[in-house]
């Protein structure tokens, strides 16, 4: 039997991580405020750490939220140093004129440009 050709995968997409990291946020502080009324019932049959699950989740949300806000603005601090980097020659990155006689900042050699991969 003949093996069909492979395609090459396509690119990831860019998904709004604080969006969705925001909303499984509000969802554990949601669920714990709703069972938070019910807690001598949850305790009385044996679930009466429940509430205080939701309450974590939020809490270790809230990390997660502080995470991906650094993250996307390092990935945009990156891209827009590229950006200066790759501009065409009498503008800059946001397009001004008068920025040609500056040297473009590069990454010192073996300290890679990416900031999950930086040294420093």
């Amino acid at each position: 039997m003949p093996k069909t050709p492979s395609h090459p995968s396509p690119p990831p997409l860019e998904a709004n991580d604080v969006a969705i990291v925001g909303g499984g946020t509000v969802l554990w502080f949601v669920a714990f405020v709703v069972l938070l009324p019910f807690w001598g019932t949850l305790s009385d049959h044996g679930h009466g750490n429940w509430p205080w699950i939701c309450l974590a989740g939020g809490g270790l949300g809230l990390i997660g939220l502080w995470y991906c806000r650094a993250r996307r603005d390092a990935i945009a601090r990156s891209r827009a140093a590229g950006a200066g980097a790759t501009g065409t020659a009498g503008t800059g990155p946001t397009g001004t004129a008068g920025t040609a006689d500056r040297a473009p900042r590069t990454a010192p050699e073996g300290n890679g440009g990416d900031p999950a991969t930086r040294s420093d």
